[in-house]
């Protein structure tokens, strides 16, 4: 899928996967994240005052990375029965140590945020319609303060007041030092929030 590739990311920027279907770009995300496993090469990934190479660390180093450093935010929610919408967003903030009270709040604010009605606050987002359990994962994956933040076409779907929403939010994370990864199928919002576009093309076989 991909030969000779080189990515570096500063803190403070967004850098954007832009290409055709096909070219790799959601692979390449989940690869970052350590969900998809590379035949050779590294990916360091700055954890704390040390780096984890992604690419062949163990899955307790993975987890451990995803839980203090590297959040992800896909076009779909993998939905917990049970657990209401405020909850579900507040738990990256709780697996952190953060109290319930300031993990419920910040969960509160980001769904407000991005008009979820707070009438669904309580409930399941297993019951939502897919636009309410997109941002429903929007927010969750906006809730912690990782300094690495993944973005696969977080926009997809949304009306035009909720991307500009999820623009803002990606304007402050830039603001506060969070290193950026986004694809964006929407044209606007990529020129909005891109530091640098980095362009992909599909391997051609002979």
């Amino acid at each position: 899928m991909f030969r000779d590739a080189q990515l570096s990311v500063e803190a403070g920027e967004c850098v954007t996967l832009h290409g055709p279907s096909g070219s790799g770009k959601s692979t390449l995300l989940r690869c970052l994240y350590g969900n998809c496993k590379a035949d050779a090469g590294a990916i360091m990934v700055r954890h704390g005052d040390s780096y984890v190479d992604v690419a062949s660390a163990p899955p307790r180093a993975i987890i451990d990375v995803r839980r203090r450093s590297m959040g992800y935010v896909s076009q779909f929610l993998r939905a917990i029965p049970r657990v209401s919408a405020l909850d579900v967003v507040a738990e990256p903030l709780r697996a952190t140590g953060v109290g319930m009270e300031l993990a419920r709040a910040r969960a509160a604010d980001l769904l407000a945020r991005l008009r979820i009605p707070e009438r669904l606050w309580h409930l399941a987002p297993a019951t939502f319609s897919g636009g309410e359990q997109q941002r429903v994962n929007i927010a969750r994956g906006f809730a912690s303060d990782h300094p690495i933040l993944l973005l696969d076409e977080p926009t997809a779907s949304l009306d035009a007041a909720n991307r500009a929403v999820v623009v803002q939010l990606i304007e402050e994370a830039k603001a506060r030092g969070v290193a950026l990864v986004g694809v964006f199928h929407d044209d606007e919002v990529r020129e909005a929030v891109s530091s640098r576009i980095v362009t992909m093309q599909p391997e051609v076989s002979a």
